[in-house]
């Protein structure tokens, strides 16, 4: 049975079922999400207006058998940057949409009428039905409320108060096996759907057709390949493992490049309080799980279930982002108080990177000093109840500096810097200012061979190399984020060509194809030239790759700066 493409028409309420174009069967996640969004989405049209379209699709092999498979994408045209975007996560709903033979869902139009809607997938198709009892509740209520209505094994989507209010940082929920959150979270996702009136979408994959593999067994043997090599791996199958991804709060405050009180400094006195190894040793004590997964199938397990002193669930997938964000970026060191912030986040539906970053632009204006916990989680809830303030918080980094006049902004095209210092990390730099979607730091994640000796290394404070490094790594992240694998599998397909190799084989042996792997490199180039070429047409240019200028300021420990000229960073495009 051939996959299909459902096209959701808010305007007129009607739902049309459509065969994949050819030139889009080769296809899927970012790869698809991307090119739908450059074909069909006016480049100058405004975010939150009838123009834009929610593209959502799961990766080429999300539904089989491969390892950490499960990943879903989501695209448009971004109200925080004004870029094209696409954001992916874990959860249920990626494999609930393959095993149904969805190959995406674009979502176009405004309502006439101003109320709330909610679409429901099954093996029939999608359904648009009204849904006011929903509008105005918490992600966490929600999810209750929907599994208690259509079951507990039904996969959901949904947006909390601030994608209702439509705010930049606004994200978009996922369901992960637990009944508990995950978030398609950079870019502002959740107010473009929040500007359709769609407040939940769910999935119920029941008697779907199921994932059809033209070659079975030998995607048998590259599977097989590729889980030995994940797992064999001491970061993918070992360190993420234990401790999470906050497991680099220590290793990045040791090589002088975990940002500190809004990028001030690059090492933070309290950072033995909030590390990877603090945080296991306290969900241990609480009989929490510091191994979790967010969707089945994976590996990893980087997740984890934190809880109170009492025992008590507070949050999952508590990560090192998050941590850093709350933690260091904010001159917080308890981890209590920034797992509460990350339950209120996932409640209002907010990205914890770009709030994390708004937060400390917060603190820069005085509206709360630096070290404030408890001003931090009063901050937030005026983010879910829409207050004057809390609606400016809500907008992200760039919105809060703006409002209060200061210049101290670590954004790149309106998106906040992430927990990697751009001076002592340089190739995570060049990421951030050539990026297509804002500063994101997974678009091509230097930190690996910059810092962890992976897949080769590249001196972190010195200039050569980095550009050629961030070319590379977004390049094959292009490709990764097309195929529905986490992105943490690059660590071992980084140090290990065979993997890659297997992870070609395994998209060969599902649709019957022949690519190498060279022409996997060509797909990751070919997606981000789309990317790029949909953000000159949006009116962006080169000089908007560029970092703030109190980057040229010095950072301790190293005193490193960011000395880039604007032609060696425009060179990232020679390819």
């Amino acid at each position: 049975m051939p996959d299909k493409i459902y096209r959701i028409n808010m305007t007129d309420l009607k739902v049309t079922n459509e065969e994949v174009p050819e030139q889009w069967k080769g296809l899927g996640g970012r790869g698809l999400t991307s090119t739908i969004v450059a074909q069909e989405v006016k480049p100058t049209c405004h975010p939150l207006g009838k123009y834009n379209k929610l593209i959502i699709a799961p990766g080429l092999l999300t539904g089989t058998a491969a390892v950490n498979s499960g990943r879903l994408s989501a695209g448009a045209k971004s109200p925080l940057t004004g870029t094209i975007k696409e954001s992916n996560a874990g959860g249920t709903a990626a494999q609930f949409f393959a095993r149904l033979g969805i190959k995406a869902l674009i979502i176009e139009g405004l309502p006439q009428k101003d109320t709330f809607y909610s679409l429901h997938v099954d093996k029939s198709g999608v359904t648009i039905q009204e849904d006011t009892e929903f509008a105005g509740k918490g992600n966490y209520e929600v999810m209750q409320m929907v599994q208690k209505k259509y079951g507990e094994k039904i996969g959901i989507l949904s947006i909390g108060p601030a994608g209702e209010m439509r705010m930049a940082a606004a994200n978009i929920s996922v369901k992960d096996p637990d009944g508990t959150i995950r978030s398609l979270g950079r870019g502002g996702l959740g107010a473009v759907m929040g500007s359709k009136k769609i407040k939940f979408i769910t999935i119920d994959d029941t008697d779907g057709p199921g994932v059809q593999i033209a070659d079975p067994e030998k995607f048998k043997t590259a599977s097989r390949t590729f889980a030995k090599g994940v797992i064999a791996h001491p970061v993918s199958g070992e360190s993420l493992k234990l401790y999470g991804t906050d497991v680099l709060v220590n290793i990045l405050n040791e090589a002088g490049g975990l940002p500190t009180e809004n990028f001030r400094y690059g090492q933070f006195p309290g950072h033995e309080k909030i590390s990877g190894e603090t945080v296991y040793e306290t969900i241990l004590s609480r009989k929490g799980n510091p191994s979790h997964i967010c969707h089945r199938g994976c590996v990893i397990r980087c997740s984890q279930v934190y809880n109170d002193k009492n025992g008590n669930y507070v949050t999952s997938g508590f990560e090192y982002e998050t941590i850093w964000g709350f933690g260091a970026n904010c001159n917080i060191d308890d981890l209590d108080i920034i797992a509460e912030a990350d339950h209120v986040m996932d409640d209002v539906g907010v990205d914890s990177i770009e709030t994390g970053v708004a937060m400390g632009v917060a603190m820069e204006a005085g509206i709360i000093p630096f070290g404030d916990g408890a001003g931090v989680l009063r901050l937030l809830k005026e983010i879910g109840t829409g207050t004057p303030l809390g609606r400016i918080l809500g907008s992200g980094a760039e919105g809060v500096g703006k409002t209060y006049g200061i210049t101290r902004v670590p954004v790149v095209k309106g998106q906040g810097l992430s927990a990697y210092d751009p001076r002592s990390i340089k190739g995570m730099g060049i990421t951030y200012a050539t990026s297509t979607m804002g500063s994101d730091h997974t678009a091509g994640y230097c930190v690996p061979v910059n810092i962890l000796n992976v897949g080769g290394f590249v001196d972190p404070l010195k200039k050569e190399g980095q550009v050629e490094l961030s070319r590379r790594l977004q390049i094959g992240t292009a490709l990764l984020d097309s195929t529905g694998l986490c992105l943490f599998v690059a660590f071992s397909v980084l140090d290990n060509l065979d993997l890659f190799q297997a992870m070609m084989d395994m998209i060969n042996a599902k649709y019957g194809l022949s690519m190498t792997i060279d022409n996997g490199r060509a797909l990751g180039r070919k997606i981000l030239r789309t990317e790029h070429e949909f953000n000159l047409a949006a009116g962006f240019t080169n000089k908007d790759d560029r970092l703030p200028e109190f980057f040229e300021e010095p950072v301790p420990p190293h005193n490193a700066v960011w000395d880039f000229t604007d032609e060696e960073i425009d060179s990232f495009w020679n390819f």
